[in-house]
């Protein structure tokens, strides 16, 4: 196994810099075909959300892997690699198994214990099913992630720790007020209809808004929302829809805007929220200029930095400074934006009467919210099936040439009960059926426990070399334990999500 991944998060780059390396859908299959179309990589995934660009790939050779892999997320997210690099990080075999199995758990989410990650996951590992990019090692990778985040939820209590974003998001609008009450009577803007925008939809039903307005850019999406809030034995909201060219109208109604759309660029204007509470942008308190970026560094280099910590205050400081001042005194419209890149604009923060929420926010807060005791337990169970993974990859790696041992042993013996035959043709039926299985039992008990007993040494760390002897020893031709891999890879029913 030879799992690399490259990538950055909000645990590593700030937001500003998130929101401009994003990938669309159509980039995020450019990205892959483009991977497995480089030298250093056979299998590519891409796992791409709001606070994480993260690729994959099964690659032959580290360095020229991170090279490559590095380069190709600078060209396909538009950051230049000088500017990208110092934010990346590098992970390579079982500690790159224990990063995305952390991930899945909702370990290394900007809200700890979210599940939403897990749904992140299957669609990323849907994306390199669908392009044929991703082979034995991802399938058997992601799909293995995705029963240990079910684990770690099921046997844990990492759900009291961690919530949605949509979740956090209200609660920072409410400022420490219970977000029930907070929101009874209020109503609330939607924008988009995407998963995240339904399950805030849902979130701010079950928080007891007066009315829900939902606005998209394909109206049957947006119905069928509204559709699912209003069905019998839900929350009795009031809800509707709306074309997104009435947005401006129903802002001056809302008390509430949430807003993921998939816009590439401002969705909220300054001008169009200050315009909606009868404004103007003149009325926005200074903002702290930000400082500059760190310098860039060399990847492998800031993969040791980040390994170690290093980054953590820079990247604070970085955030502190990003985040837009805050306007004071009551609040008249509540905004959580929680698209990467952003749909509301930054600048809406500083008008009076304006809360803005927005992913670099939530990031901040989120770096001292408490951690459940249940984290422990969790990194137990990452561990534990970390090693597991492993030893069933070293020794899956060994299967191809034990199936092609037996395959070499009942040729041998298909040839000596012909030759038999051939020598002995007075022989009946039952006294031939006799010696064959004899002779197929006899071989069978001589291979069993070599076979058996290579398999758990190829488990163990180090074992990958008992392949090789074992093809070495019995001379086997090494196209035919490639034709039972490639056997093997290509079994429909093989790691389907």
């Amino acid at each position: 196994m030879s799992l690399l991944v490259v990538g950055l998060s909000h645990r590593s780059a700030p937001v500003s810099v998130l929101e401009r390396a994003s990938l669309a859908a159509d980039t995020q299959a450019k990205l892959l075909q483009d991977t497995l179309a480089a030298e250093p990589a056979v299998e590519a995934a891409v796992l791409a959300t709001c606070n994480r660009i993260e690729l994959y790939a099964d690659v032959d050779k580290f360095h020229a892997g991170v090279a490559e892999l590095s380069t190709l997320l600078a060209q396909h997210s538009g950051v230049g690699l000088d500017e990208l690099t110092p934010y990346l990080y590098v992970h390579y075999e079982d500690r790159a198994v224990h990063h995305l199995f952390s991930v899945a758990c909702g370990l290394d989410s900007m809200v700890v214990g979210e599940g939403q990650i897990l749904g992140q996951i299957k669609d990323a590992l849907a994306l390199g099913q669908e392009l044929h990019t991703a082979g034995r090692l991802l399938n058997d990778l992601f799909q293995q992630a995705l029963r240990v985040g079910k684990r770690a939820h099921s046997e844990t209590g990492i759900d009291r720790a961690g919530q949605s974003l949509v979740t956090f998001g209200l609660e920072q609008l409410a400022a420490g007020a219970d977000v029930a009450d907070w929101a009874r009577g209020k109503r609330a803007l939607v924008i988009g209809a995407g998963s995240m925008s339904s399950l805030a939809a849902a979130t701010l039903a079950r928080t007891g808004v007066a009315e829900i307005v939902v606005a998209n850019r394909t109206r049957a999406r947006a119905d069928r929302l509204v559709e699912i809030l209003a069905q019998p034995g839900g929350t009795g909201v009031a809800a509707r829809a709306v074309e997104m060219a009435a947005v401006r109208d129903e802002l001056t109604r809302a008390d509430v805007v949430v807003s993921c759309t998939g816009a590439t660029g401002l969705v909220l204007t300054a001008e169009a929220v200050a315009g909606a509470l009868g404004l103007t942008v003149d009325d926005a308190v200074e903002t702290p200029p930000a400082p500059a970026p760190p310098a860039p560094a060399d990847v492998d280099r800031h993969a040791a930095w980040v390994e170690n910590g290093s980054t953590g205050t820079v990247r604070q400081a970085v955030r502190r400074a990003t985040v837009p001042a805050q306007s004071t005194g009551p609040v008249r419209l509540a905004l959580l934006d929680l698209a990467m890149p952003r749909d509301i604009d930054g600048g809406a923060a500083r008008l009076d009467g304006v809360r803005l929420v927005d992913i670099e926010s939530l990031a901040e807060a989120s770096a001292d919210a408490p951690m459940a005791a249940d984290v422990d337990q969790v990194r137990t169970i990452v561990s534990d099936e970390v090693a597991a993974f492993g030893a069933a990859q070293r020794a899956a790696h060994i299967t191809p040439t034990v199936v092609a041992l037996r395959t070499m042993a009942a040729g041998v013996v298909a040839g000596e009960i012909a030759r038999l035959d051939g020598r002995l043709p007075d022989l009946d039926e039952k006294q031939r059926a006799e010696i064959s299985q004899t002779v197929r039992r006899v071989v069978d008990k001589l291979l069993h426990a070599p076979t058996v007993r290579v398999k758990q040494l190829a488990s163990e760390p180090g074992g990958a070399g008992y392949a090789d002897a074992l093809r070495e020893l019995f001379d086997l031709d090494p196209q035919t334990v490639a034709a039972v891999s490639r056997a093997d890879l290509n079994d429909p029913n093989r790691g389907r999500s």
